[in-house]
């Protein structure tokens, strides 16, 4: 007898098999959830606990192989069933390799069906799986939701590894936009608290006099408006996890309850003189320097002890750039799905610039860029659809340091970019004919 009902999503552009399978999984005392493009699958996904997925292969725009692609990177966990009406032993190949369970043929019985379900869920995959981007041949590991290739990002995979079943306060340190939060939410998402609330705060878009409120809780009449009792951000997050971003923000009176709750296990509702017990792991981020603020009297130095018993400090993206093509391969799905319909492609001379480019907006800049350059692309992504700061503030490596062919290849590149991959200007200001430019470029 199974404990609960299992939520299924379906997808596929005929409307009479969506209904034909739900009808036999609704026999089967399963719960389902119909999608008729890989476009409101993705929705679905994003708004429900789904435990199998069952999709369908040939589909108009974007077919069943990117939406498994899709899953495998966001929801390593969730086991894929595929279903089609067009079998091919080149197919099935392709199916098994992509990481999808089991492969019914239309038309199917229900006792068919069933067996794969079943199968499905028995062979249920670990969340710590690796895979291969088909676009850019680069091994992308993925963690919940962190995707990298680099070395320097597995360290802070191993260590969200250790800490993620317990308790201990985490300290995370890095820039701007290199992916703090979701550092935070796979913590919590990744280990055995995943069930009990996850909340996160931004002390830095809270003005300082609510943060406290915010924070605590408070009774009627603690102050003017305050018309009845209040939970604040740590009852909302009690058994599980909260997120203090930008903690450096945060005032002395905020630090001294922070504290309280890191020595006591518990809080005190601004207006009241009652303590209450809090259980709630705290997570903490910041991209400004602590022991700076310290020095200053402006943050206290019990508080970052109690604050910082595991650390982890996320690398920006220059120091990281093998992490570059993974990333821009996950923007293309996710933005291609929801601004073209469909997957949409980069030309190697524009990954080339995307790799080359300093980034001092880290993974959030990337992200904005490739939202952009899907928008203006008309097909793929060329040079041109790349905005102009980043053709022309390409880090070069000092040319006296490198061989011949390098520099004739960074030279070749940055006219290329100056340009806007406008292969006969190119090949004019470069002096040589467009057919030993393509043979160059190729």
């Amino acid at each position: 007898m199974r404990l609960h009902q299992e939520n299924i999503l379906i997808v596929d552009d005929d409307i009479n098999i969506l209904e034909l399978i739900q009808r036999h999984l609704q026999s089967l005392n399963y719960h389902s959830y119909k999608a008729i493009s890989v476009k409101e699958a993705i929705q679905i996904l994003k708004d429900t606990q789904i435990d199998l997925l069952i999709t369908d292969i040939k589909m108009p725009k974007v077919d069943g192989f990117q939406l498994i692609k899709y899953v495998s990177e966001h929801y390593p966990e969730l086991p894929k069933l595929v279903i089609t009406g067009h079998p091919s032993l080149n197919d099935a190949v392709d199916v098994m390799k992509s990481g999808a369970i089991d492969y019914l043929v239309k038309p199917f019985t229900k006792e068919e069906l069933k067996e794969s379900v079943i199968k499905s869920f028995v062979s249920k995959q670990n969340s710590n799986s690796t895979r291969n981007l088909s676009q850019n041949n680069d091994i992308a590991y993925t963690y919940g939701e962190l995707i990298w290739h680099s070395s320097q990002f597995k360290k802070v995979t191993e260590i969200i590894d250790r800490v993620k079943n317990n308790k201990a306060t985490v300290f995370i340190q890095g820039e701007s936009g290199t992916g703090k939060e979701l550092v935070a939410r796979s913590i919590h998402y990744m280990g055995k608290f995943a069930r009990a609330p996850f909340i996160t705060v931004n002390c830095a878009a809270i003005p300082e006099s609510l943060l406290e409120s915010e924070l605590f809780g408070y009774v009627k009449g603690a102050f003017t408006g305050a018309d009845s009792n209040r939970n604040g951000f740590f009852q909302a997050a009690n058994k599980g996890t909260i997120f203090l971003d930008e903690i450096g923000s945060a005032s002395l009176a905020v630090q001294a309850g922070l504290l309280r709750v890191l020595q006591e296990k518990e809080i005190t509702r601004i207006g009241s003189q009652k303590t209450e017990k809090i259980d709630v792991r705290i997570v903490t981020a910041t991209n400004a320097n602590l022991e700076e603020l310290i020095h200053k009297k402006l943050f206290r130095e019990d508080l970052f002890y109690r604050l910082t018993v595991v650390q982890i400090n996320v690398p920006p993206l220059r120091e990281r750039k093998s992490d570059i093509p993974v990333l821009v391969d996950k923007f293309l799905f996710k933005y291609g799905i929801e601004y073209k319909d469909k997957f949409v492609k980069i030309s190697s001379e524009a990954m080339e610039i995307l790799k080359r480019y300093h980034w001092p907006g880290n993974i959030r800049e990337l992200e904005n860029v490739m939202q952009r350059a899907i928008i203006m692309c008309d097909k793929n992504i060329e040079v041109k659809d790349l905005p102009e700061q980043l053709k022309f503030k390409i880090n070069f490596p000092e040319a006296s340091l490198l061989p011949l062919k390098e520099i004739e290849k960074n030279h070749i590149l940055k006219v290329l970019a100056s340009t806007g991959n406008n292969k006969t200007k190119a090949a004019k200001i470069l002096q040589i004919d467009r057919k030993t430019l393509s043979q160059k470029i190729q």
